[in-house]
């Protein structure tokens, strides 16, 4: 004899099943979808450093206009008699100095949002929620947030921002130490050529550590979504729950299917005692026919039955000294293709004409 366990056969909520449809669009609802946050991030990096580069002569020279407008003010203030303050010329020269720089930055602000955008947009697609923005008191839970912090995927975080700042480091060191000692000749250069030369160096330098965290993001994207998809998975057992409440418990289904045939039937009893005549095979089908010229052009099934139903609607029509006529292949058509409450079609007029003829001679009708 072989001794075996049947707990092996058991579902043991192991997660091996692929995700539902359905599952996945509760989760988008939810805001849970597979996102790197590192996509947007370099982008932005990027093109913040490209639009510096394509824009540094013109912001430059914006920048040393508002030094020499500021300096070119500082003069007229010292007119004012020792001990008093200009403090509404200093408050204007303020303001306006505030407005210029952020005039000349505000553009590569803006396209830094519109990348970010984009980068998350070419990631999810465009289905906005608010349910990541409504408080949630579980994480609030200091349980929880020390379990988070020594997760896994804390790890994981860890380990990919050590990661980053290695190759930064590393693509920083390597590029400067060619520039080092241009550097320090920045005192000897004209004010231009030192300004030019040190945007150079900081827009080449940033151009060369995104290209780099543009690959690192790339593969956190795909790391990203194949942790989504291990989260998303699903144990059989889940598979069955979801099924049930989508389409309904069988067994429930099953009792309500029960419960409306029999309904069903009853009425069908309860209407049995008007019927004209009934039609049998004569032990496997019984069908009941009603003729009403005066409401319906052809005369129509109100029962029938197969097997002990079909026995039950006899006993009720000799109840009721309803004729029973046997004609099987009448009765097998009827019985296959016409509904309760629906009449008999034209193909079975003559048949079904000559049955109800013969019953009403027999009630001495005609």
């Amino acid at each position: 004899m072989l001794e075996y366990n049947l707990q092996f056969f058991a579902d043991n909520g192991d997660k091996t099943e692929e995700p539902t449809g359905k599952k996945l669009s509760d989760a988008r609802k939810e805001g849970q979808v597979a996102k790197s946050r590192e996509i947007g991030n370099c982008l932005t990096l990027f093109v913040f450093f490209l639009v510096i580069r394509l824009m540094a002569a013109s912001m430059g020279g914006k920048f040393i206009n508002i030094f020499d407008s500021v300096y070119r003010t500082i003069p007229i203030m010292t007119v004012y008699p020792q001990g008093e303050m200009p403090f509404r010329e200093i408050g204007i020269l303020f303001r306006t100095g505030i407005y210029n720089v952020v005039m000349i930055i505000l553009p590569i602000m803006l396209i830094g949002v519109f990348i970010a955008f984009v980068g998350d947009l070419l990631q999810v697609k465009w289905k906005p929620t608010t349910k990541p923005l409504k408080p949630k008191l579980s994480k609030l839970n200091p349980l929880k947030g020390l379990k988070r912090l020594f997760s896994p995927n804390s790890l994981v975080e860890l380990l990919k921002s050590l990661l980053k700042l290695g190759l930064i480091a590393a693509i920083c060191y390597s590029y400067i130490k060619d520039k080092v000692f241009l550097l320090f000749d920045l005192y000897e250069m004209p004010l231009m050529q030192a300004i030019a030369l040190t945007g150079n160096t900081i827009t080449d330098l940033g151009i060369r550590v995104s290209a780099v965290y543009i690959v690192i993001a790339a593969a956190d994207f795909g790391y990203q979504k194949w942790k989504f998809h291990k989260d998303m998975m699903m144990s059989k057992q889940e598979v069955k729950d979801e099924y049930k409440n989508a389409e309904g418990d069988p067994q429930v289904k099953g009792a309500i299917r029960r419960k409306m045939m029999e309904a069903s039937r009853r009425r069908m009893m309860q209407e049995l005692p008007k019927a004209d005549v009934v039609i049998t095979n004569p032990t496997h089908y019984a069908v009941a026919i009603k003729y009403e010229p005066s409401l319906r052009e052809a005369p129509y099934v109100i029962a029938k039955g197969e097997g002990h139903l079909a026995q039950k609607i006899k006993d009720v029509a000799r109840e009721n000294s309803i004729e029973i006529v046997e004609n099987k292949p009448v009765a097998r058509m009827l019985y296959h293709n016409v509904e309760i409450g629906e009449t008999v079609p034209p193909e079975l007029y003559q048949a079904v004409a000559e049955i109800l003829a013969f019953v009403y001679h027999l009630q001495g009708k005609i």
